[in-house]
């Protein structure tokens, strides 16, 4: 069988359960005693190895049965989670990203048989009998009680104490009237089965064929929902005999053995009658029901909330997303030229553009659904790092904590996928030369524990994440000294240097001021590839600094790199865009209102003093005498952009309006200078060049 169809589900589903495995170990590891977290953990185990199973991952199917066996033993009391016992399971996580790894580049899991963790996990198991011998008394009392999961008498059949119903004891009279065979069938599947539901689901099948199902036990639902061991029980009402009904049972491959025997209708009054009706058992069963219904309801809003997304949701190629976007692209450039003829239209041709705006609406519209279509939470970067910040923890020897905010933050996949590796390097600057070691953080009154925050949040057309913790700050002055001796700056220049430019040094190629390179960072590759990464994405990157109250790094991202709202201006002649998203106002400004400032142009608005950029000067434009002389006597039109808590003033000729454009790349045959990040094109075909206002700043 041809499996290699079912990679890429196999591989999605993997790192799906990976990570749900690493966020309950981590709530595990904080609290050893919570049920639910170790029945989760067993779940995805138990997932992970009937999928590694089908798909021929042998390695990888031996692990996670192994980590099963020891979350089976730990569900039934007999073995304590401890610190030793969560670090041997992250590796065991780890390894398991290692066959992942190799079987994405490969399609092969490769030859690594982790003896060693295999041997780890198994001397847990040995040790597990004498663990928690209390535990295992309780057990066996509760055992005892729920006598329909013992044997009877030695007797593989578990059917004697399951309550039957007056409806379907009568079901099975009527049978009995009619000539019909009651079998009580208990099944046993394969201790080594990986697919439980699907082979309950054979067994029900093939017996339906040949009768009737009166009862199961457990229920149908939880037959589905593998809420059994290796063995399920039912009533069978049929013409054939327990031959025919035995073979066809049997027939289903990984099933052990069935027991059938025929069923006399005055056991079922006998002895499952007192359990409806007699107090005392009244009184023990009822509260079982109460208990499991606890449990659900704690369970329910996750169950509600989940299940409509899986069964309304589909898994998408990206490309195909990206397909669709330029389709889009090319609809919105239509559109536009369409709004532009529609501009010279004579007032009887009012129908036209009646239908030009209704396409207007539409494509908008369309625009917008298929850009949440390409948007994906944050959460699906984020949720790696809080294990990250566990293992620094243990490698640096620091106490410390992450704390998260607007996981639920959505952005577009393609800058999804880039942001990653930024914010882990910013992650870990904070663990290892933001925070104290635990000594120093006692010594000057900080809490023991240090706090790193991941902050996310949407701010218009823009996406804002900090990353911030309670440490010693940036020592201004040690970085001036380390940019001396490296040679970056003179003495006299940082004398005369602010400290937000002192700050703007570390993002320099190769700068770092750890005392002595180690594996989490101080290896040259700096905040300078964390800045070039994020300002190839649109971006922008600040921070901000008190010595001995903490740092936060501010990245600021656009939620989407394809379809922007623009500002359409004219310099010169020449059209230009500027992103909606950078710009604070318009102003417009008589030629007395501009003052220098060390022989620099600039204006004070409303008591803020903002340099002024000719825009026909920076991109090269030969200005227009006429134009300019209309514009002196009337005034600049300037408009005010801003990065951070950095403006500027841009002198252009003219405004042309807010439109709609499609970002197009330059290609890499055109040496463009870092203020132009593309082009569009316009409703009558020109192309327009799109200035980065960031850059510009």
């Amino acid at each position: 069988m041809d499996l290699s169809q079912y990679l890429e589900i196999f591989i999605d589903e993997t790192k799906e359960h990976l990570q749900t495995l690493n966020d309950q170990v981590l709530i595990l590891e904080a609290e050893p005693e919570n049920i639910d977290t170790v029945n989760e953990i067993f779940r995805a185990a138990h997932s992970l190895k009937g999928m590694a199973g089908t798909m021929g991952f042998k390695r990888m199917q031996r692990l996670t049965h192994d980590m099963e066996n020891v979350f089976s033993e730990i569900r039934n009391g007999k073995l304590n989670v401890n610190a030793d016992m969560v670090d041997i399971v992250f590796k065991c996580l780890d390894a398991i990203e290692g066959y992942l790894t190799n079987i994405i580049e490969s399609a092969d899991e490769g030859t690594e048989d982790n003896e060693e963790l295999i041997g780890l996990l198994n001397d847990a198991l040995e040790n597990s009998e004498d663990a928690a011998p209390a535990q295992e008394k309780n057990k066996e009392a509760e055992s005892e009680k729920t006598s329909s999961e013992t044997e009877v008498d030695g007797d593989k059949c578990k059917f004697r104490s399951v309550p039957i119903a007056d409806f379907e004891k009568n079901a099975m009279l009527e049978a009995k009237e009619k000539g019909m065979h009651v079998y009580a069938v208990t099944v046993y599947l394969q201790e080594s089965c990986l697919l439980k539901a699907a082979r309950a689901f054979l067994v029900f099948k093939g017996v339906e064929e040949k009768g009737e199902v009166i009862k199961s036990h457990p229920s149908a639902q939880d037959i589905e929902d593998e809420k059994f061991e290796t063995d399920f029980s039912m009533f069978i009402v049929s013409e054939m005999s327990i031959d025919e009904i035995k073979t066809t049972i049997e027939n289903v491959s990984e099933i052990k053995e069935a027991v059938i025997e025929e069923y006399e209708i005055s056991d079922a009054v006998t002895e499952a009658a007192p359990k409806i009706e007699e107090p005392k058992n009244k009184v023990e069963e009822a509260p079982k029901p109460a208990v499991s219904e606890k449990k659900e309801e704690k369970k329910a809003p996750a169950k509600a909330a989940g299940k409509p997304v899986v069964n309304r949701s589909v898994r998408v190629d990206i490309e195909k997303l990206d397909d669709l976007m330029n389709l889009v692209s090319e609809l919105i450039i239509a559109k536009n030229g369409l709004v532009s003829v529609s501009g010279a239209a004579t007032a009887n041709d009012q129908k036209f553009n009646e239908q030009i705006e209704y396409l207007e609406r539409i494509t908008t519209n369309l625009h917008e659904s298929v850009m949440k279509t390409r948007m994906v939470p944050i959460e699906s970067v984020v949720n790696r790092f809080p294990r990250m910040i566990r293992d620094l923890s243990k490698k640096l020897n620091k106490e410390m904590e992450l704390i998260m905010t607007g996981e639920d933050t959505e952005l577009d996949r393609t800058v999804i996928d880039e942001i990653g590796d930024p914010l882990m390097h910013m992650l870990r600057n904070a663990a290892d030369h933001g925070l104290e070691s635990t000594i120093d953080r006692l010594r000057i009154g900080k809490p023991q524990v240090g706090t790193i925050r991941l902050d996310a949040y949407q701010d218009g057309n823009n996406v804002t994440i900090e990353v911030s913790d309670d440490g010693a700050g940036i020592d201004v002055e040690r970085i001036k000294q380390k940019a001396i001796d490296k040679g970056a700056i003179t003495e006299e220049q940082a004398e005369y240097m602010s400290e937000k430019e002192a700050v703007d040094l570390l993002f320099q190629p190769a700068f770092s001021t750890a005392e002595k390179i180690s594996d989490v960072s101080g290896r040259g590759v700096g905040l300078d590839v964390v800045k070039n990464k994020i300002e190839g994405l649109g971006g922008d990157v600040e921070v901000a600094s008190k010595l001995g109250e903490g740092t936060t790094f501010i990245v600021r991202l656009p939620l989407t790199l394809a379809i922007i709202q623009a500002l359409m201006v004219d310099v010169c002649g020449e059209k230009y865009a500027l992103p909606l998203n950078s710009i604070v106002t318009l102003e417009e400004i008589l030629p007395e209102d501009i003052k220098y400032v060390h022989t620099k142009e600039v204006i004070n608005l409303r008591g803020t003093v903002i340099p002024l950029v000719r825009l026909n000067e920076v991109l090269d434009v030969p200005s227009d005498d006429s134009e300019e002389t209309d514009s002196d006597d009337e005034g600049l039109v300037v408009v005010i952009v801003k990065k951070g808590d950095k403006q500027a003033g841009l002198v252009i000729s003219k405004l042309i309006g807010q439109q709609e454009i499609v970002i197009k790349p330059l290609g890499k045959f055109i040496h463009v200078p870092k203020i132009i990040s593309g082009a569009t094109i316009l409703g009558n075909g020109d192309v327009a060049l799109i200035i980065d206002s960031n850059t510009l700043v």
